[in-house]
C-alpha cells in the first residue's frame, strides 16, 4: 500500500561449512536467512552461529535450540521494534528455556550451555548480537578485525547462553559498504589461525564456499582437536536511501480524491463530514457488505504533492493495525481493491478530550485520575511497541458513550523500526503540538518516551487547574518555572502535585522513567519526591509571593512618606 518499487536492496552473497573435525560429533549449528519483500526492509539478513561447550553431553542441543530459535522467533517479532530490542528479546527468551532445562543438572558442564553470535543486516547497518566466545570479524585489508570480545576467563566461559536465568548480551552498530566481508567462527577455527592468515585464504578463494571450506581444512591442518565452523558474509548490494519505500512492499497510491456526498467508494457509502482540517478530512462511513460503521480519512488536496506528508499518512494505518489496546483507535478491515490512499478506522461517537473539558472545568481528582490513567494505557501500548506519540494532546483523544478513552491520531508517531530499517523517514520538525510538546523537542533533541509523559502530564495538569504548566513558554524557549498546582485547586493534595510536577519537568532525565509510575504516583503519596513545602513562596504560589512582596514595597514607601513629611 505505501510504497514504491525499490530500484536497489540490501544484497549479500553467503558461503558457510561446518564439520565435527577430529571429535566423534558436531557440537557447533550456524544458519543464515534472507528473507524477501518487506520482512527484508524491517528485519533484516540474519547470520547465526553457536557452539556448545565440549564437556556437555546436551550442548549440541543448546547450539541447535539457540540457532533455530532466532532465525524463526526473531522475524516473528513486531516490525515496529529496533533490532536490538526484538533480538535482546528473542535471545533473552531461549536462554530463560536453556537454563530452566539445565535446572536439575547437577554440573555445570553438563547442562545446555552454548556461545551465540549473530549478525543482523538492516538497511545500511549492521547489528552484532554476541555472548561466549565465538568471533565475528570484519575483513579489513590484509587482517580481520574482530567486532567480539570473548568472554573467558582461565579456561572457561564467563558468559553462555543457558549459564544464568539472566544474561548480559554484548551489542554493538556499524555502518555497512557495499563490498564488506564478515566472518563468523568458533574456536576450532580462530583458535589456531591468526586473522592475517584467515584474511588471506578468504581473499585467495574463488567463491564464498570455498573461503568457509579452505578456512576449516586449514585448522584442521593446524592442529584443532575441536568442532570447526565458518560462515563468510559479503554485502553485495545496500539499499537506495533516497528512493526507498516506507513500510510495506507496493506503490503509495496516489491520494484519493475528497467525496462529493453522498458518495460510494471501495464497498462503503460515505454519509458525512464529522472533521476538516489544514491536514485532513475524516468522514462518517457505512460498510454496505456488513452494515459496520467506520471512519474514512483522507488527505488535504493542498498536501496531495507533499511526499513526505503522504508518507506519515498512510504510515497511520499501518501503525493502528500493530497497536491493540482499547485506549487507542483501531483500524477496520482493508478495502479490496482500494486504489487510491485513504484510511479506514472503527468509529468512535462521542466527544473529544478537548470538547469534554470545555464542558467540565473542575473535573473531580478521582475523574482526572481515572482519564488519565485509560490514556497513559493507550500510550503504554505505543511504547511496548518502541513508537513514540509525539502529539499526544486533548484533540487527540476521543471519549465514547461508554466514557472510555482512546488515543485517535497517529500522524507523528515515530516508529523506531522504521527509522532504524529507513533513516529517511526521520524528520527534525517537531510534528506534534507546541503546547504539549516536551522542551527537549525546541532544543532539537529526539522524542523519547520521558517526551509522551511530558505530554501526559501537561494533560494531567490542565485537567487539574484548567492551564498549562508553563503556558507559552516552552515554545518561546524560555526558563521554565513550574507553578504549582495546587495554588489555584488547594483542596488537591500536595502529594499529588508533587506528581505532577515530576511528569512535566524541564529535565526529561528527571521524569519518570515509565508511564506506570506517575499513574501510580496519582493514587499513593511519593516520600522520595520533594514536597512542596521545601520550595521557596516565589515557585509555591507565585501569586501571594507577588503580593507579599508589593505588600512589603508598599509599607516601606508609607514609613518613608511619613518620615519625610514628619521631618
Amino acid at each position: 500500500m505505501l510504497h514504491r518499487p525499490l530500484p536497489a536492496t540490501l544484497a549479500v552473497s553467503i558461503g558457510q561449512y561446518s564439520t565435527a573435525g577430529r571429535k566423534e560429533f558436531n557440537q557447533d549449528f550456524h544458519g543464515a536467512l534472507v528473507p524477501e519483500g518487506a520482512a527484508l526492509t524491517h528485519k533484516g539478513i540474519v547470520v547465526a552461529i553457536a557452539d556448545g561447550i565440549s564437556p556437555s553431553p546436551v550442548s549440541h542441543i543448546a547450539a541447535e535450540t539457540a540457532v533455530k530459535s532466532f532465525l524463526t522467533d526473531y522475524y516473528c517479532t513486531s516490525e515496529a521494534w529496533t533490532v536490538k530490542t526484538a533480538a535482546s528479546r528473542v535471545i533473552g527468551a531461549t536462554n530463560s528455556w536453556l537454563a530452566a532445562q539445565g535446572a536439575a543438572i547437577a554440573e555445570r558442564d553438563h547442562a545446555y550451555v552454548t556461545t551465540f553470535s549473530t549478525l543482523v543486516l538492516k538497511g545500511s547497518t549492521a547489528h552484532i548480537l554476541h555472548i561466549g566466545d565465538s568471533r565475528i570479524w570484519r575483513l579489513s585489508g590484509d587482517s580481520l578485525e574482530p567486532l567480539t570480545q570473548d568472554h573467558r576467563g582461565q579456561g572457561y566461559l564467563t558468559r553462555a547462553l543457558g549459564l544464568e536465568p539472566s544474561i548480559e548480551i554484548d551489542y554493538r552498530t556499524l555502518a555497512l559498504a557495499p563490498g564488506d566481508i564478515f566472518v563468523l567462527s568458533t574456536d576450532g577455527v580462530h583458535g589456531v589461525l591468526g586473522p592475517r592468515d584467515m584474511a588471506a585464504r578468504i581473499l585467495a578463494a574463488p567463491d564464498l564456499d570455498t573461503a568457509a571450506r579452505t578456512l576449516v581444512d586449514a585448522a584442521l591442518a593446524a592442529g584443532s582437536d575441536d568442532n570447526l565452523t565458518v560462515q563468510v558474509l559479503r554485502v553485495d548490494a545496500l539499499p537506495d536511501q533516497a528512493q526507498q519505500g516506507d513500510l510495506d512492499d507496493g506503490q503509495l497510491l496516489p491520494p484519493a480524491p475528497l467525496p462529493m456526498l453522498p458518495a460510494l467508494l471501495d464497498g462503503y457509502r460515505i454519509q458525512r463530514e464529522l472533521h476538516a482540517s489544514s491536514r485532513s478530512h475524516v468522514y462518517l462511513a457505512t460498510d454496505v457488505a456488513t452494515g459496520r460503521r467506520v471512519a474514512m480519512k483522507f488527505p488535504s488536496a493542498d498536501l496531495r504533492d507533499d511526499d513526505a506528508y503522504l508518507r506519515r499518512f498512510a504510515a497511520e494505518e499501518w501503525i493502528a493495525r500493530r497497536i491493540h489496546s482499547p485506549h487507542v483507535l483501531a483500524a477496520a478491515p482493508v478495502p479490496t481493491g482500494r486504489r487510491t490512499l485513504y484510511t479506514v478506522t472503527d468509529y468512535l461517537e462521542g466527544q473529544t478530550l478537548r470538547q469534554w473539558m470545555a464542558d467540565n472545568p473542575k473535573p473531580s481528582l478521582e475523574t482526572v485520575r481515572s482519564l488519565i490513567e485509560q490514556i497513559g494505557a493507550g500510550l503504554q501500548a505505543f511504547h511496548r511497541k518502541d513508537m513514540i506519540h509525539q502529539d499526544l494532546r486533548p484533540e487527540n483523544v476521543m471519549l465514547d458513550m461508554d466514557g472510555t478513552a482512546r488515543i485517535i491520531d497517529f500522524g507523528a508517531v515515530r516508529v523506531a523500526g522504521v527509522v532504524e530499517a529507513l533513516p529517511r523517514s526521520e524528520t527534525d520538525d517537531i510534528l506534534g503540538t507546541h503546547q504539549y510538546a516536551a522542551p527537549e523537542y525546541f532544543a532539537g533533541q529526539r522524542g523519547t518516551e520521558q517526551s509522551d509523559i511530558y505530554s501526559l502530564g501537561a494533560i494531567a495538569y490542565e485537567l487539574v487547574t484548567g492551564e498549562l504548566p508553563y503556558g507559552a513558554a516552552v515554545a518561546q524557549g524560555k526558563r521554565l518555572t513550574y507553578r504549582p498546582a495546587l495554588s489555584g485547586r488547594p483542596e488537591i493534595p500536595a502529594w499529588v502535585d508533587s506528581a505532577l510536577r515530576q511528569a512535566v519537568h524541564p529535565d526529561p532525565a528527571r521524569r519518570y522513567a515509565v508511564i506506570s509510575e506517575f499513574l501510580y504516583d496519582l493514587r499513593h503519596p511519593n516520600p522520595s519526591l520533594l514536597s512542596t513545602d521545601h520550595l521557596p513562596l516565589s515557585q509555591r504560589d507565585p501569586v501571594r509571593f507577588w503580593q507579599a512582596v508589593s505588600a512589603l514595597l508598599a509599607s516601606i514607601c508609607l514609613v518613608l512618606c511619613i518620615l519625610l513629611f514628619s521631618a
